[in-house]
């Protein structure tokens, strides 16, 4: 077989070792029009990744990278669930994360200053799916990025890591994953680690830090891979010009903020904020003047930058010298909390949580199973989220006019941070049968969001009524490099994390880690560094858990007289039938004549829903009778269906027939049946025994 490459070039192909497995990188097979575009293959694993440059440059005040990660159904022998619509749509919540995981450790590697126009997309060809593909796709965008001749600090890699039976494991089977404590992603660069996310049952700090270690380490092959490529594919370096202040113009800024930031800034947030924002005008009005007011009008931008880069020198300077924050407090200080339940009438459950000038109230929906979200992507085929958390922040929020539309990544990261956090304290659904729906509605943002989101869902959840396991909190911590020094900050708002090194989030309860996500804005860090920021965010999760638990300590024993009233029972699957009836007959007639709703599950939970206690019980009275089964030693009332010589058919339940011989007729000798019973005739019962051919011998004179 021949490969036909209009462009006359050889393909290149180099392969590794990568977590027990061959990683091939391939170029100049597919996507020849790119910039640059690399088949990756891992296992049955394949992902194109692709790099776009624009060719012309942009005039934008931020860096326009967009990094997307494609789920295509047919890379898992898949079509489409849904009746009406077949091909790809819009991107699931799932890709749209994944797309974030892959851009977290990317974006920072790009100089600032960078404004050309950049696309990268990972889209998966083929999925094995004894694995997940999103660390493989991280590899593929990294990849191409790195033959785009863009000043691009890479290259980067990932894995994706577990733990069973106390060992870390990379490319995790699903089996393995369900028995996993851990699911922890760690990216980086060969000098260090860029950006981690983990959700965790309830393990221990040193346990996500000896994972970061061991995932450095493993991941370094499909690093020196890369390395290996670019060596042979050779790519042109790309001519560029950097978007920075004027030397002259950050001069003119740093000059006219000296004696007019540092002490004279250090109040509470939002007054610190209206302060800069005065300065900030004053700045602009002084230099206008200067450089004369049409002149300045072309350059205001650059001046606005030149003063903001002024400011975060300026937060800096007073951690690193004066052990200060921008609000004046120290270090490892938390802003003032406050917190509040049950705050709406009418929802299931609800919060508002505050910290400093940061707040969430939280809402909580309790529906029955039927409601739950039905997940259909590549990896997934029908599954069923019974606990979402949405998450939402206009503009007002910030104090900005923004037009309100679809939540965009942000909301969806965010919302989904904290949705992680509280999935290992949930309640199974067989001890708690409810679709359960939390949403942080931000009231302000000035500082970490995703962990007051957190902590009003916590509360909203206790409020309703879930009986969570343990209370969850949650805390944003800050990192300031000092050349090899590192400044750990609690609690960070806005400047802080505008003027950092790392931002992180950890949550958990009093047990472990739940949660964690940390993003890098330097070209890697050592993992000693980053096991000093974890555990020097435990003191301060406790420290808002230690709050929460005065606001509320323990779920309530009652849930809102408006939440819907949910009751379960088991039956033996081979049953279902007998409760939908045919074509759904059945439970169409009790749902009508009770009142209630009725989710069955395949493995034969039932639940029955209503808002009237009544209901429910009649509900289930009538599904006991169609699935009971028979019992013995039990007595039963039963109808004579047939009568025989040797005794009698009795009906004890739906479809359940039993047989009393004449000599259990009575005491006394019988010489007919008919002497003793009708045809119709209803009658107390006792059944004795049930022969191995599942037959039920029943007894009239021991019923009596």
């Amino acid at each position: 077989m021949s490969i036909i490459n209009p462009h006359g070039k050889d393909i290149i192909k180099v392969s590794t070792q990568l977590a027990g497995k061959e990683l091939t990188l391939e170029v100049n097979r597919v996507g020849f029009r790119s910039t640059a575009s690399v088949l990756v293959t891992y296992g049955d694993t394949v992902v194109l990744g692709t790099a776009q440059v624009g060719t012309r440059p942009v005039v934008l005040d931020y860096f326009p990278l967009s990094v997307d990660y494609e789920e295509k159904f047919y890379a898992s022998g898949k079509i489409s669930g849904s009746r009406f619509i077949k091909r790809e749509g819009r991107p699931s919540d799932e890709a749209i994360l994944i797309g974030r995981i892959i851009d977290r450790p990317i974006r920072p590697l790009f100089p600032k200053g960078y404004r050309q126009e950049v696309q990268v997309v990972a889209s998966v060809m083929s999925m094995d799916p004894n694995f997940r593909p999103d660390m493989v796709a991280m590899i593929a965008a990294s990849s191409a990025l790195m033959l785009t001749g863009t000043p691009f600090d890479g290259p980067v890699a990932g894995l994706r890591v577990g733990r069973v039976n106390g060992e870390f494991k990379a490319f995790l089977t699903p089996e393995e994953r369900e028995a996993s404590d851990l699911d922890l992603v760690v990216a980086g660069i060969e000098r260090g680690i860029t950006m981690v996310e983990a959700g965790a049952n309830e393990v221990s700090e040193d346990v996500i830090a000896d994972g970061l270690a061991w995932a450095f380490e493993q991941y370094q092959p499909a690093i020196q891979l890369q390395r290996e490529l670019v060596e042979k594919v050779k790519p042109v370096a790309q001519e560029y010009e950097l978007v920075l202040p004027d030397e002259d113009i950050q001069k003119a800024a740093n000059q006219w903020t000296a004696g007019k930031l540092g002490e004279a800034l250090h109040k509470p947030y939002p007054e610190r904020n209206e302060l800069v924002n005065n300065i900030r005008w004053e700045f602009h009005e002084e230099m206008a003047k200067q450089v004369g007011e049409e002149e300045y009008a072309d350059l205001r931008d650059e001046y606005d930058e030149a003063f903001t880069k002024a400011l975060h020198e300026d937060v800096r300077k007073g951690i690193v010298e004066l052990k200060k924050r921008p609000d004046g407090r120290a270090l490892d200080e938390i802003r003032p909390l406050s917190s509040e339940v049950g705050v709406l009438p009418r929802a299931h459950g609800s919060s508002i949580f505050t910290r400093g000038v940061t707040q969430g109230m939280n809402i909580v929906t309790l529906a029955p199973l039927s409601y739950a979200q039905i997940v259909d992507t590549m990896e997934q085929t029908d599954f069923e989220r019974t606990y979402m958390h949405h998450y939402n922040a206009p503009g007002y929020t910030v104090g900005e006019v923004k037009r309100l539309g679809s939540p965009g990544r942000r909301e969806i990261g965010h919302g989904y941070l904290a949705e992680r956090a509280l999935i290992p304290v949930l309640p199974s659904v067989e001890d708690f049968p409810y679709t359960i729906r939390s949403v942080t509605e931000i009231m302000s943002q000035n500082g970490s969001t995703s962990m007051a989101a957190t902590c009003s869902s916590c509360l909203a959840l206790m409020d309703a009524g879930v009986p969570i396991s343990s209370p969850v909190s949650g805390i944003a911590m800050g990192l300031m490099m000092d050349g090899e020094t590192p400044y750990v900050l609690s609690d960070i708002a806005d400047a802080e994390d505008f003027a950092g090194d790392m931002d992180f989030k950890v949550t958990g309860t009093k047990n472990g880690v739940t949660a964690m996500q940390m993003d890098m804005k330097v070209h890697g860090l050592p993992v000693e560094i980053l096991r000093q920021a974890i555990e020097a965010a435990k003191p301060g999760r406790e420290h808002i858990l230690s709050h929460m638990l005065e606001t509320m300590s323990e779920p309530r024993e009652k849930m809102s007289p408006y939440a819907p009233r949910i009751e379960k029972i088991m039956i033996n699957p081979d049953k279902i039938g007998a409760v939908i009836g045919k074509g759904g007959e059945t439970i169409n007639k009790i749902t009508k004549e009770t009142g209630a709703e009725i989710d069955i599950k395949d493995d034969g939970l039932i639940t029955v829903a209503s808002a009237n206690g009544e209901s429910i019980e009649k509900a289930l009275e009538w599904i006991k009778g169609l699935t009971e089964e028979p019992e013995v030693g039990k007595t039963y009332t039963g109808k004579v269906v047939t009568i025989k010589e040797f005794g009698a058919f009795v009906n004890i339940m739906p479809g359940i027939d039993g047989m009393v011989h004449i000599s259990k007729l009575s005491d006394q000798r019988v010489e007919k049946v008919e002497d003793v019973l009708k045809e119709g005739q209803e009658v107390k019962v006792k059944l004795m025994e049930i022969d191995d051919r599942g037959r039920l011998s029943l007894s009239l004179k021991d019923a009596e």
